[in-house]
């Protein structure tokens, strides 16, 4: 048994392989460890940011095999054997994605703090709806599970309009 500072039993570190944004990645940390703070602290991806730390803001939002995961509350361990996919691994080839491309021409971010989180569910919307009407781009943002992403500066209208412009990019 391993004991952590505090007396209370502690969880040991493993070494878990991780394929993040295309590369493998072996990290030490123990299983239940927030996936969250591995990409930032241990793998220094800092798009993905703790915003509520339960999973009601989208802040921390990746893709796991194509699919929104709240990062700050999925275990390390339930990535594993999985592609793991950060704002910073949408471009390719020193090309930006369609969907970032669209949120710089759209100037969507005010703060920027949720706007990593919100490129990720429009990746996501993308690549299940090649044309999304508006009240499909409302619904995604504010439907997701297990909550809506929030943007406390109000750049909704904005993030439509970025949305849009991305699916006209891509088809």
């Amino acid at each position: 048994m391993v004991f952590g500072d505090d007396g209370t039993e502690a969880e040991m570190a493993n070494e878990l392989t991780l394929t993040v944004n295309g590369a493998k990645r072996v990290v030490s940390v123990a299983p239940q460890t927030p996936l969250l703070y591995v990409l930032r602290n241990d793998l220094k991806l800092t798009g993905p940011r703790l915003g509520c730390g339960l999973a009601q803001c989208g802040a921390c939002a990746v893709l796991v095999d194509g699919k929104e995961v709240r990062a700050c509350v999925a275990p390390v361990s339930s990535v594993v054997g999985k592609q793991v996919t950060t704002i910073e691994g949408l471009a390719t080839a020193g090309t930006l994605h369609p969907v970032q491309q669209a949120w710089i021409d759209e100037q969507v971010p005010q703060c920027g703090y949720c706007q990593s989180g919100m490129m990720i569910a429009a990746v996501e919307l993308l690549s299940k709806n090649k044309n999304p009407s508006v009240a499909q781009i409302k619904d995604a943002f504010t439907n997701t599970p297990p909550s809506p992403h929030l943007c406390r500066c109000g750049t909704y209208a904005a993030i439509i309009d970025a949305v849009q412009r991305a699916a006209k990019a891509m088809l």
